[in-house]
């Protein structure tokens, strides 16, 4: 079997430098920090439905000013938040 290789695309600045430490590990982007608007969006939407087809999420996204990735993300949390508070009763 061939080996799968990871193809991420690294960090890149907006110079075009790469973030990397010192030992030369990628940095995380920083935690995204949602403004009561776009959350209010969210939660109302997360209501609706749990889940989001490909077309919502772009429209959304582009609506509330956020990367498809941040809005997939949220979402993704937030179905497991929702999972765990179920869980417990």
């Amino acid at each position: 079997l061939p080996r799968q290789e990871h193809h991420e695309k690294p960090p890149v600045l907006a110079n075009g430098q790469l973030r990397v430490t010192a030992k030369g590990k990628k940095l995380r982007k920083p935690r995204t920090i949602y403004s009561s608007l776009q959350l209010q969006a969210l939660n109302q939407r997360f209501q609706q439905t749990q889940y989001l087809a490909l077309p919502e999420r772009a429209e959304l996204a582009a609506q509330l000013g956020l990367t498809q990735t941040q809005v997939k993300i949220w979402f993704q949390n937030k179905r497991s938040k929702y999972k765990k508070i179920m869980k417990q009763g």
